[in-house]
């Protein structure tokens, strides 16, 4: 019989892998033809034809639901833009950074400003005022008569820190040309939430939406095309079975179009097929790499949650169906045995809105009569997940 570490490095060696470019597998990968946005890609370009020209366009606003093609699109532009700005040396400077991947506010603006230019002495990572940053960012643009475009994807991730924080940095960067004696600054914020500029302070609404595109959902037969492309160019010819391709299409088809679902399905079936010594990716390894990132997704969302959430989720756990002041005893009583300081009921509320975001809780409103309203909560997800979870966070080993 032979050794398993073997048979993997001499299939390896010997080249036999269905899949010979990855890099097209995954939702970072811009092709050369984005299929089924060919209107959205005139409407972002001619938004931003202006800086080609040295005045500064709009701002502008791209809405629409994950996996839509909102990012690819945006970076095609501005990298087709770059290829023009490069050959006609004009003083523009496009800059691209998603508010997600930075969590903090002071994290995001220092990306932007590393784009621009400024080094670790000009803007140090830590230790500045926000409204400094902010300062320097725009004396480089007036320093260098720049016409400046950020890009920040997943804007209405900035839009919540925003929030939290108490800052009005997306008032500052939509009136920052009203500082700028020389030079522009555009925004472009792409978000996944539809309903993203209702919660926005009114005077920013004015400014920041002055254009608006919206990415409408893939349907089955589109998402198919698209698959059908990145098969083409990432797999060897045949090797992928007509059934799962359909059921790829079909699955993110029917979860509100995703394209990028579909492709993170393709990439993992097709993995999971050349693990297995595969031929061909067949409709089971489609339902095993289903079930494989369902489980990624949900176990990372939570090893990545602060304590107190953590705290917060074993207490719905352990009182599951719970109003939110049952919640509020239990997470104090846990925080008791690890020997931590409770957050105010009013915190952990806000908390539980927040947890609630990430599907991993579910809460329905319950009417009391007089007793007025209460939220109930409860898991979305096993205890057995939660435990597995959380398992190499030291300060919880007492109470899982």
């Amino acid at each position: 019989m032979s050794d398993p570490i073997d048979r993997l490095l001499d299939a390896a060696e010997s080249g036999k892998s269905i899949i010979k470019n990855r890099d097209i597998l995954h939702f970072t990968y811009v092709p050369k033809i984005i299929l089924h946005r060919d209107s959205e890609q005139e409407q972002v370009t001619q938004s931003l034809i202006p800086i080609l020209k040295q005045s500064r366009p709009s701002n502008l606003l791209v809405y629409g639901k994950p996996g839509t093609g909102k990012t690819l699109v945006v970076k095609k532009v501005i990298s087709k833009i770059q290829e023009r700005v490069e050959q006609s040396k004009f003083p523009i400077k496009l800059v691209y950074s998603n508010s997600k991947e930075e969590t903090t506010l002071y994290g995001l603006l220092v990306s932007l400003g590393r784009q621009l230019g400024l080094d670790e002495k000009e803007l140090p990572t830590t230790g500045l005022a926000t409204s400094e940053v902010f300062k320097r960012l725009l004396h480089k643009i007036d320093e260098g008569k720049l016409n400046a475009i950020f890009v920040i994807d997943e804007i209405d991730y900035l839009a919540q820190l925003v929030a939290k924080t108490g800052k009005d940095i997306l008032y500052q960067l939509t009136r920052a040309n009203e500082r700028l004696k020389q030079g522009s600054l555009t925004l472009v914020g792409i978000s996944n939430d539809l309903t993203f500029k209702e919660r926005l302070d009114p005077r920013v609404i004015s400014s920041l939406g002055e254009e608006e595109v919206v990415f409408t959902n893939y349907n089955v037969e589109q998402i198919k095309k698209i698959l059908e492309e990145r098969i083409n160019e990432a797999f060897v010819e045949n090797s992928v079975e007509e059934s799962a391709l359909n059921l790829c299409a079909a699955l993110a088809g029917g979860e509100h179009g995703d394209a990028r679902r579909a492709i993170d399905l393709l990439r993992v079936a097709g993995e999971i097929a050349e693990r297995q010594q595969s031929d061909k990716v067949t409709t089971k390894n489609v339902e095993q790499a289903r079930q494989k990132i369902e489980e990624n997704k949900e176990e990372t969302s939570l090893e990545a949650f602060p304590l107190h959430e953590k705290l917060i989720i074993l207490a719905i756990m352990k009182a599951n169906g719970s109003s939110t002041g049952e919640i509020y005893s239990s997470y104090k009583n846990l925080c008791k045995v690890v020997g931590r300081d409770e957050l105010t009921n009013r915190r952990i509320t806000q908390m539980l809105s927040e947890i609630e975001l990430s599907g991993i809780i579910t809460g329905r409103l319950i009417h009391q009569g007089i007793h007025g309203r209460t939220k109930k909560y409860k898991l979305e997800i096993s205890s057995e997940m939660v435990k597995k979870a959380f398992k190499d966070e030291l300060t919880l080993k007492d109470i899982l």
